[in-house]
């Protein structure tokens, strides 16, 4: 998909925002509850991974979240595009692929290497 204009961008922003909400409303919480009354022990311990796994998964979505609430808030302030670190525009390609990036690939790469 090429993009064509900043509206196309909020657009797809407010429907990930709406794909991330659903997918966290219909997400079932695991319980502890049962937790070492399996069978096996190899039970609790694929129950104990799956846990830890969905918990994982559950964080980044609501990081992603995150991002794309605050991508939306540019939108409002006029400063969508913007790079946090060096405040140059953030490359529509870049936009394309991950709307919701808040650094350009320049400054996202010497995060990376600081981590």
């Amino acid at each position: 998909m090429v993009v064509t204009s900043l509206e196309e961008f909020r657009q797809m922003l407010l429907q990930e925002r709406e794909r991330l909400q659903a997918q966290l409303a219909h997400e079932t919480p695991w319980a502890n509850d049962h937790m070492g009354y399996g069978t096996h022990i190899a039970d609790d311990g694929t129950e104990a991974f799956e846990q830890t796994k969905d918990q994982a998964m559950r964080a980044r979505i609501e990081d992603t979240l995150q991002s794309v609430k605050e991508a939306l808030q540019k939108f409002a302030q006029g400063t969508y595009g913007v790079c946090e670190e060096c405040e140059q525009k953030i490359d529509w390609a870049r936009l394309e692929a991950k709307p919701h990036a808040s650094l350009c690939m320049k400054c996202k790469q010497r995060q990376d290497f600081r981590v």
